[in-house]
């Protein structure tokens, strides 16, 4: 067995099992799920449409680097979403289909991390739990960068010394941020891009909630429009990961990307011919039809806003919380201890939220996600009004 995997920490959700084993909420109250972030809003109908209709292509063998026609939809995207020069993402240098973020954020550390040379993988934290696992699994030790409230829940990048930037090789990002939706500005991002160049390390820019956001004439920017900016037209050192799970309300498909330095994505794509990820061709067809349309999405960030509207008109005044930059947490202070708030209120009023110690790790400050849940808001608007109230109702108990 690979030794690595003994270095795996259990993941959140199967320590929230734990702290609810035991626990028989009231059966009279059916259970709303606030932890897990699963978008619940229907699916376009034209991306059923399209895999309903190459369904017939199952009996070919898809290819890793994707369809031409999906990496060109993928590069018009990206190119209108985040204002980049025209021709600057090149359908067949800089993009890569992935099957979800997910797949793909963890299989970059083991094709890029060099693990002969004592290497550092910088995580912001709290963190996505894969990038955790990735770096153990490339032979690499996380380095912890804690996003907190006087952060303003964004990595300081200045903080880190020099040493550690000397073994880094990879940073992961995550912008908006999980679980803070907190979002790096373009300045924060030029400013890692330039330590980047410094010190020869990649960064792995997660931004899959980048479509989540409360005004429509102020989308957050990404690593790739910073680095365009700047005049960097190779995104030397910058990639960045996309998915249509919750940008489309489609996590079943399993279906995103990765895009940016040519050079990276050659050498992940021959890591991932070997890695035998290749996307069906439905999905891929289905993931054409979802990228080049945008209504959905505005409809989709509309629902968000209605959600957060009415929860934080509930909550608002019982509860330390505040809307969040983008994305579709919560991020609340917790009155008593997170995991006894996430327990009792699991017991008291069926409602599951994640303790947010569980998404941390601890560092010589502490646990930045102590004292805090996470709180998705999936369910639909009237679960979410519902969930709210009994939150609510079970904070006049405290």
């Amino acid at each position: 067995m690979n030794p690595d995997l003994k270095r795996l920490q259990p993941y959140p959700f199967e320590r929230l099992a734990q702290l609810k084993a035991g626990v028989t909420p009231p059966a009279s109250l059916a259970h709303i799920n606030l932890s897990i972030g699963e978008p619940q809003h229907a699916p376009p109908h034209l991306a059923a449409e399209a895999l309903i209709e190459h369904l017939h292509q199952l009996a070919n063998y898809p290819v890793t680097r994707g369809r031409p026609e999906l990496r060109a939809a993928i590069a018009d995207w990206l190119t209108q979403r985040f204002d980049l020069p025209a021709g600057a993402v090149d359908p067949e240098r800089h993009v890569l289909p992935a099957n979800g973020t997910r797949e793909a954020l963890f299989a970059v550390a083991q094709a890029l991390v060099d693990r002969t040379r004592a290497p550092l993988v910088v995580c912001p934290n709290p963190f996505y739990q894969i990038y955790e696992g990735a770096a153990f699994l490339a032979g690499a030790e996380p380095w912890f960068v804690d996003t907190t409230e006087a952060s303003g829940f964004l990595p300081d990048f200045a903080e880190v010394p020099a040493e550690i930037w000397e073994r880094c090789q990879l940073v992961y990002l995550c912008t908006p941020g999980n679980p803070t939706g907190a979002v790096m500005g373009t300045e924060a991002l030029q400013g890692l891009i330039e330590l980047a160049d410094r010190f020869d390390f990649v960064i792995a820019s997660d931004e899959c909630y980048s479509e989540l956001y409360p005004d429509e004439d102020r989308p957050p920017p990404g690593l790739l429009g910073a680095a365009a900016a700047l005049g960097r037209d190779d995104f030397r050192r910058c990639l960045v990961f996309h998915s249509l799970s919750k940008r489309s309300n489609l996590p079943g498909l399993r279906s995103g990307f990765v895009a940016g330095d040519a050079e990276l994505i050659a050498r992940f794509h021959r890591y991932r011919t070997y890695h035998g990820c290749a996307m069906p061709p439905p999905a891929q067809a289905a993931s054409i039809a979802a990228w080049r349309d945008e209504p959905h999405v505005r409809e989709n960030r509309a629902r968000y806003r209605e959600k957060f509207a009415a929860v934080l008109d509930i909550l608002g005044d019982a509860l330390e919380v505040r809307a969040p930059d983008a994305g579709f947490y919560l991020w609340p202070r917790t009155p008593v201890d997170d995991t006894e708030f996430a327990r009792r209120l699991y017991a008291e009023e069926h409602v599951t939220v994640l303790p947010g110690r569980f998404l941390s790790r601890e560092t010589a400050a502490g646990n930045p996600g102590a004292g805090r849940v996470r709180m998705a808001l999936v369910p639909d608007l009237e679960d979410c009004i519902e969930a709210a109230e009994r939150i609510r109702r079970f904070l006049s108990r405290l």
